[in-house]
């Protein structure tokens, strides 16, 4: 079944630890990048700000073995589940939502 990409050519993908279920972030991809990830069995993304394909981890070491990729009953959006190789946030926290919205500590305004 074909994936259903945005007006940019983008599908939105969740990735998750295959083994606690814990969401580790949030990233976007492109047929290419579905592609590298179907064949090297590691995720890659496309970053929209840098308009390039992205191996997660490729600077860092810090890579996501993808075990399996799920998609939603509109076909459009990615689940990946994956064993990570170190933190998935580039803050060096696990997971990419460590902060609560509305935290008296946390300065991101609402």
């Amino acid at each position: 079944m074909p994936l259903t990409l945005d007006s940019n050519g983008l599908i939105p993908a969740i990735v998750q630890d295959a083994s606690s279920g814990e969401v580790l972030m949030f990233a976007w991809m492109n047929e290419e990048s579905v592609r590298n990830t179907q064949e090297s069995g590691e995720a890659w993304f496309w970053s929209r700000s840098r308009k390039e394909l992205w191996h997660k981890g490729a600077t860092s070491g810090n890579t996501l073995a993808v075990r399996e990729i799920r998609y939603d009953c509109d076909v459009d959006v990615l689940l990946m589940k994956v064993d990570a190789a170190g933190p998935a946030c580039h803050t060096g926290e696990r997971s990419c939502f460590f902060r609560v919205l509305g935290d008296p500590a946390d300065a991101m305004p609402v």
